[in-house]
């Protein structure tokens, strides 16, 4: 059992928590991390398949933060922190404010199912191609941890290139792939050169991603033409850079405003 809190409204709100986390998910591991001299008792830790969630205590708020609640769907609009990370997001709770035990429990069950989904992608051999055939192979890392897949095109080697994305760059590309989906809704997909392509035209491309070992290159391939043009010089003159790191944040409205613009402008063929 975890060590009790002062007795106020941030345990009672914390006991809430609790009890709607193992009536969401009764296998969840329930400890205490990051003890520290400015706070001895740590921090509640909630895991299953990893980390699902932890429960801070401020003096204003209780803060519960999903470790990957970018990659969550958030229908009735529960998260209302860290709000612009690429991978974390968070509940604030004040004072007389009630959670919504229905979508709560919802979201957990999501970031538990998002855990073992990742986990699954990553830690296991693919399954057979066909019956008796021998496994896939694992999918080989390049230099900076960047996917090596096969030449493709359509959807399939995108996510595949996506699922194999190191770490918290995978968040990442399914969010980045997502934004593009909702701003060209009949975007073409491929895999060359082990990077991920979306145009609108066949062989005709306007942006592409590359994993590199601290960051995400998207690549608007005739970015000078975008207003703002995107930030990341190219010694081409006509390709711009965004840059992603772990903790960057990422302008949803503007890089769909990117991705449209791209899309209509034509593009590089490869």
């Amino acid at each position: 059992m975890l060590t009790s809190l002062p007795a106020d409204w941030r345990e009672e709100m914390l006991a809430e928590i609790r009890r709607l986390i193992v009536l969401a998910d009764p296998e969840m591991v329930e400890e205490r991390k990051w003890m520290k001299p400015t706070n001895p008792a740590g921090v509640p830790v909630w895991s299953h398949g990893g980390i699902v969630c932890t429960g801070e205590t401020y003096k204003q708020v209780v803060k519960v933060t999903f470790m990957r609640g970018a990659s969550l769907a958030d229908p009735h609009g529960l998260f209302n922190s860290s709000l612009e990370g690429n991978a974390r997001r968070a509940i604030d709770l004040r004072e007389g404010e009630t959670l919504n035990p229905t979508a709560f429990k919802a979201l957990i069950k999501a970031a538990v199912a998002e855990n073992l989904r990742s986990a699954d992608s990553k830690g296991k051999p693919s399954p057979k191609t066909k019956a008796g055939g021998a496994a896939a192979k694992p999918v080989k890392l390049l230099s900076g941890g960047n996917p090596q897949i096969a030449k493709g095109d359509g959807d399939a080697p995108v996510q595949a290139y996506i699922a194999a994305m190191p770490g918290w760059k995978s968040d990442l590309g399914k969010r980045l792939d997502a934004l593009i989906v909702r701003a060209v809704p009949k975007v073409r997909k491929a895999v060359k050169w082990n990077s991920p392509l979306y145009g609108v035209e066949e062989g005709v491309w306007f942006l592409g991603i590359h994993c590199f070992a601290k960051y995400i290159k998207v690549a608007f391939f005739r970015g000078a033409a975008l207003r703002p043009i995107p930030p990341g010089e190219s010694k081409q003159k006509d390709v711009r850079y965004l840059n992603l790191r772990e903790d960057d944040v990422l302008d949803e409205v503007q890089f769909l405003a990117w991705v449209k613009q791209a899309s209509q402008i034509p593009g590089e063929r490869m």
